[in-house]
């Protein structure tokens, strides 16, 4: 996808990721590393837990829709910074089978008064599964370059 700026973008774009298929083994190696519960590292303790078996660790999922952002390129090669996430929910457990995708949405686009040469996206983020349920939602703020050649004003 060719370079898109800050002009490029519009309130209530939206696109879509993914698929993004939960895998036993990755769900257990992800958790051992970074959040060893056992209802994300213990088949045999998760399957006597609340969740009834093996879920995902909330980061886990946090980190692939990030990846999955990253490689869907939404904005080409433009270079993004990220500076806020806000509202970040886990709403259902994710767990080994599942297939995640995630839609995103231009909540607003606002040029920087004291560097004109960028400007704030805030983003929608709402996760699925194969079922169409909402397992994570949040709200991301980027900051983003304006047209290198553009006039002020967006």
């Amino acid at each position: 996808m060719p370079a898109r700026y800050l002009e490029d973008l519009s309130v209530g774009e939206t696109w879509e990721g993914g698929p993004i298929p939960i895998a036993e083994d990755a769900v257990i190696a992800f958790a051992k590393a970074y959040d060893p519960q056992p209802m994300h590292v213990d088949p045999v303790a998760a399957a006597q837990g609340r969740f009834g078996g093996i879920i995902a660790s909330g980061w886990h999922v946090a980190a692939l829709v990030m990846r999955d952002y990253v490689e869907s390129s939404p904005f080409g090669d433009t270079p993004l910074l990220g500076l806020q996430l806000d509202g970040l929910r886990w709403e259902e457990a994710v767990r080994p089978g599942d297939v995640l995708q995630a839609r995103r949405e231009i909540l607003e686009v606002t040029r920087s008064r004291s560097k004109p040469d960028r400007g704030l996206v805030r983003i929608g983020v709402t996760v699925t599964n194969q079922h169409g349920r909402t397992v994570m939602r949040y709200t991301n703020l980027v900051q983003i370059f304006a047209r290198p050649d553009a006039e002020a004003g967006c």
